[in-house]
């Protein structure tokens, strides 16, 4: 069979331009890392950390809005359901805009709870909360980004997502550098280059949105009726695909919490290891949100060759590059750790760990391909149930730390992927034989 096919062509062209944006979301990170280091106190840096990480387990809890947009949105795309595609935009767009606006609101009470959780120096929670205060004045224009990221995916329109998220992060870290470096605004400075970027993006995205819907036939007379009708259902998915976010959530912080017994030095080996691990999981996505948008057009269309050929398009292709990143770190893995940091210790250290980047690409591309092809399909109860196997087969190879260290975790994470792959291929797989996956 060619390696190279019609379907994996049509991959490539949605695959391709969300691989490129979605390594600008870790270039982010690391400019506002770079930015705040550079302040006069590590305070502000420690500050950052914690707000950043309290801003993405809140709104990596409302990640639903993109995948059950997309999911839903591709199926309507694959029916040529003008209706249904409205719906797909409104009911979610409705909803978070409801929740980003119950997140300012009692953003108060929430920030108290999540720096009476993480705890520490009272320096430190002070700038964690003054960037928190005006970070979270984004959540009505961050989550209503998530639905027009995933609508406009799902109608395979491959240069709009790429346009959000390029403008988006360039435009935060210009505004990054001007009013922390420039305006000496410090915490505040980061997190409102992030508000003005992410409210500059929604308007953008409004835009996009608006030229789709007139290429499909949408009207304003529709999206007045659409918010109406089916809202169960998709407030059962979001519930479902919410869970299941929150056991991802609950696993990948655990890694921190264990490795922080380890001592240290193990905490910033780990912190350099996840930052490959996250470039690399980021590229990858790319090939599953163009599954998710395939997946999901041949399921409204009830086509089961062409839900075959993009799975074959995707398991060669996301299969080659996995493979390439393997490469990549095996041959130059220890060289790329030294681009990460210049303490020879932490160098040192982390090339006894670095070759579980060239297990995890492989291991983990599966996971990301089927995630992809179930979100298409909104099936958010088996994707949960899949996520639950794959947690305690994480908890349970933690076991293994004591005996193992650090190797015990790392360990533990790749059970995990693969357990995530292996059930939701089994239960596709099962679909497949019993003709029951369009049901």
């Amino acid at each position: 069979m060619s390696l190279f096919t019609p379907a994996d062509k049509a991959l490539w062209r949605l695959a391709l331009p969300m691989i490129f944006s979605n390594i600008t979301v870790p270039l982010l990170g690391l400019v506002d890392t770079a930015v705040i280091g550079h302040l006069d106190s590590p305070v502000y840096l420690g500050g950052v950390a914690i707000g950043a990480t309290a801003t993405s387990f809140l709104f990596m809890l409302l990640l639903f809005l993109r995948m059950s947009t997309t999911g839903l949105t591709a199926q309507a795309f694959g029916a040529r359901d003008p209706l249904r595609l409205a719906r797909a935009l409104i009911q979610p767009l409705l909803l978070a805009l409801g929740a980003g606006a119950a997140i300012v609101l009692l953003r108060t009470p929430l920030i108290e709870l999540a720096l009476h959780i993480v705890g520490g120096s009272d320096a430190v929670l002070e700038q964690a909360r003054r960037f928190l205060e005006i970070r979270w004045l984004s959540a009505p224009a961050s989550l209503a980004n998530l639905v027009l990221l995933g609508w406009l995916l799902g109608v395979q329109y491959a240069r709009a997502p790429v346009i959000l998220l390029v403008v988006g992060n360039v435009l935060n870290i210009a505004l990054d550098l001007w009013l922390v470096m420039g305006l000496h605004m410090n915490v505040q400075g980061a997190a409102l280059a992030t508000v003005c970027a992410e409210y500059a993006t929604f308007f953008i995205g409004l835009l996009m949105v608006r030229r789709v819907m007139t290429l499909r036939g949408i009207s304003v007379t529709m999206l007045k009726t659409t918010w109406r009708g089916n809202f169960r259902r998709l407030l059962a998915l979001n519930r479902d695909i919410m869970l299941r976010s929150l056991l991802l959530q609950l696993c990948f912080g655990a890694l921190t919490v264990f490795g922080a017994r380890l001592g240290p030095d193990i905490v910033a080996v780990n912190a350099v290891l996840m930052t490959m691990l996250t470039f690399t999981a980021y590229a990858l996505d790319g090939f599953a949100f163009a599954v998710e948008a395939h997946s999901g057009q041949a399921y409204g269309a009830r086509d089961g060759s062409q839900l075959l050929h993009v799975w074959n398009a995707a398991c060669r292709q996301a299969g080659i590059v996995a493979l390439a990143f393997a490469g990549v770190y095996a041959i130059a893995g220890e060289h790329i750790v030294a681009l990460l940091t210049s303490l020879a210790e932490l160098r040192q250290l982390a090339d006894r760990y670095v070759f579980w980047q060239m297990v995890l690409p492989v291991i983990g591309v599966w996971c990301y391909l089927l995630d992809g092809m179930f979100i298409g399909a909104t099936r958010g109860a088996e994707m949960r149930n899949s996520m639950a196997i794959a947690a305690v087969g994480f908890a349970l190879t933690l076991l293994s730390v004591p005996a193992l260290g650090n190797h015990g975790l790392w360990l533990s994470l790749t059970v995990f992927l693969a357990l995530r792959g292996m059930s939701l291929a089994w239960i596709w797989r099962r679909h497949w034989r019993r003709d029951s996956w369009f049901s």
